[in-house]
């Protein structure tokens, strides 16, 4: 058990990213089930009946659960008050808080008795997470997939959190296996907060295309493509790893010079649904994802044995 294990009353030290789109209450209720802890993934957009209703389904039978925010996203304070409203099985035992300013929300979450955990990628996040006073640092890599920073690698954060902070430290980006978490916690980290592994499971909220596609990925590219396309308020400097589809490798580089008709495209290939044009976050150990499987069996591959 590692300190993490016994901090949020898990008994494997895998956390499931809170993946937006992917990770609802189903597949974050199977991975605590599994004896992770398993996150729901809100988008910006997320409505508190969305959110009562993911915590709900998570925390059945008294499951223990996370919640993940947004710092930069307008409705935050609106989501966290919902989230401070929820009560019994439905009170998440974790919420995690990243990419913008962490000072103000992570204080109204910790005075309300919750833990907090912050996703860091360089020197500064990890000092902006220390001076917020988040409980669990999530030191993630480059490699990993969706949103975050792209500066360092995995190795190299992990090494930078654990020397700046004495709290837990949880591993993320590039973590495909058993063997993978072991090596991460003989380097110090508490546990792994893996999102790439569970892309394919039964319980994800994401269409069957979805993935079906992202099991058939081969590789990864660092962007800001998708959110360009979209025309959403993503900080500049959180571009996101996603599965590089034709559409990404032609923008990848050059999102500064998107044309309108290329918004257009784009638009139009996700309202039918072509995986071309979905944004199918992933990190670098796509390849090593078969075909679709459940969170159980994710948990235990990702479990390191005695």
């Amino acid at each position: 058990m590692s300190p993490l294990s016994d901090t949020l009353g898990i008994a494997a030290p895998i956390v499931l990213a809170p993946m937006a789109g992917v990770a609802g209450g189903r597949l974050a209720h199977a991975v605590s089930s599994a004896g992770g802890l398993g996150m729901i993934g809100t988008r910006g957009s997320s409505s508190p009946d969305w959110i009562r209703e993911q915590a709900a389904i998570a925390g059945e039978g008294g499951t223990p659960f996370g919640i993940g925010l947004m710092a930069w996203v307008p409705h935050l304070r609106t989501q966290i008050e919902t989230i401070l409203a929820l009560e019994d099985e439905a009170r998440p035992t974790l919420v995690s808080v990243s990419f913008g300013d962490l000072a103000e929300p992570v204080r109204v979450l910790r005075e309300a008795g919750l833990a907090v955990a912050c996703q860091v990628g360089n020197a500064a996040d990890v000092a902006a997470a220390a001076a917020a006073g988040a409980d669990v640092v999530v030191a993630r890599g480059g490699e990993g997939g969706g949103h975050g920073r792209d500066e360092m690698a995995t190795d190299e954060i992990l090494a930078l959190a654990l020397e700046s902070t004495d709290r837990p430290v949880l591993a993320a980006g590039g973590i495909a296996d058993a063997a993978d978490v072991s090596r991460l916690m003989a380097a110090g980290a508490s546990g792994a907060w893996c999102g790439t592994a569970f892309l394919t499971c039964r319980e994800a909220d994401s269409p069957h295309a979805a993935r079906s596609a992202i099991g058939a990925s081969a590789y990864t590219r660092y962007s800001r493509v998708h959110d360009v396309a979209q025309g959403l308020a993503w900080p500049r400097e959180f571009g996101g790893r996603s599965v590089a589809t034709d559409f990404v490798l032609a923008w990848a580089g050059r999102e500064d010079e998107m044309t309108d008709e290329a918004r257009a495209e784009h638009a139009a290939g996700m309202e039918r649904g072509d995986v071309d044009y979905t944004p199918l976050y992933a990190g670098v150990g796509v390849d090593r994802l078969g075909a679709q499987t459940d969170a159980a069996e994710v948990v235990s591959a990702l479990t390191p044995r005695p």
